[in-house]
């Protein structure tokens, strides 16, 4: 099969993946074996190459926002057949028997393996799955156009939960990509205002043309004070900005994997009990209902679609902030 392979990483613009032919993988008891037709490109797979995150397994191939066909299923699949369509995200597997696990934190369980990162992802004509932790997509949603919300959305919708956003109040968005370009869409269903802070033209255009009330970089203030509000951007130089034009009793959620160094602050702007959080991958829970919403509201991704061979490029041009909505690598 034909794959974008991670061999070392490196920076990206010094084109890290490699085109080149690898095995069909075949499926296990309990896994399904998957044709491949779309895979999002994620600010995850970005550090993955560049080598932010720690990497498991070299070499790998990248890939975590998965749209494809089952091509075959391992012994013991029931919830799956030939010929389903499937979604694939970030969480591959967890160990289901920890704490954490037991109390519907699977997200945070020590043993939880990555989509990408621990195993083969999405880069890839076909990818292996475990059935339990794989999904069945809205016939309503196209393909292109359902890849982003693997991750993307499912991260951008935990986010809004996790920062106690109620309907009818004022929620900042910061950095405006991929995952905000969903979660404005669920907060707007919801009757939350938006306010949306990124550095792009282009990006608060697209914000507002969503939905957003107000829109302007981070170290603006909104003409009101948020009741919470979510980072995207892997800035660390924003929690400051997003605490200062924070309610007191509001929360901070930070979406990213990998964020820069926080800077020194001050504690008036902690003070007035805001609360900062951390927004940790995901949970089959947080997929089945964001899959849900996106087929009611209905979501609608704006997606750019490019060839496997042309994964280098897409990260180049995500990496420079030059993608409007999400990035789609087209398969098969």
């Amino acid at each position: 099969m034909r794959a974008m392979i991670l061999y070392k990483p490196r920076s990206i613009d010094e084109n890290p993946l490699s085109e080149a032919e690898a095995p069909n993988p075949k499926a296990s008891p309990g896994e399904i074996c998957i044709r491949v037709h779309a895979c999002g490109v994620c600010h995850t797979d970005l550090h993955t190459v560049e080598g932010e995150l720690a990497l498991p397994k070299l070499p790998v191939i990248p890939g975590h926002q998965i749209v494809g066909v089952v091509e075959s299923a391992g012994a013991g699949v029931t919830r799956f057949r030939v010929r389903d369509r499937v979604g694939v995200p970030w969480l591959y597997s967890t160990c289901g028997t920890c704490d954490h696990c037991t109390r519907g934190l699977e997200n945070l369980c020590d043993e939880a393996r990555f989509t990408g990162l621990h195993v083969d992802g999405g880069y890839a004509e076909y990818v292996i799955s475990p059935a339990e932790f794989s999904y069945h997509l809205p016939g309503d949603l196209p393909d292109l156009q359902t890849a982003p919300l693997l991750c993307a959305g499912i991260i951008g919708y935990r986010a809004l939960r996790l920062s106690d956003i109620e309907p009818g109040q004022r929620l900042g968005l910061f950095g405006f990509g991929a995952s905000a370009h969903v979660t404005i869409q669920v907060a707007r269903h919801w009757g939350c205002e938006v306010y949306v802070f990124t550095r792009g033209d282009a990006h608060r255009k697209h914000a507002e043309e969503l939905g957003a009330v107000w829109t302007g970089r981070a170290e603006d203030s909104p003409p009101k004070p948020l009741d919470s509000a979510i980072i995207f951007a892997p800035a660390g130089g924003i929690v400051p900005q997003a605490l200062a034009v924070l309610r007191k009793g509001g929360t901070l959620a930070l979406a990213g994997i990998y964020m820069s160094p926080i800077p020194q602050m001050e504690y008036s702007l902690l003070y007035g009990e805001r609360t900062v959080r951390s927004v940790a991958n995901s949970t089959r829970e947080d997929a089945e209902q964001l899959l849900q919403l996106a087929s009611e509201i209905p979501i609608q991704t704006e997606v750019e679609i490019y060839p496997l061979s042309e994964a280098n490029k897409v990260l180049q041009r995500l990496k420079r902030a030059e993608i409007r909505g999400a990035a789609v690598l087209q398969v098969t």
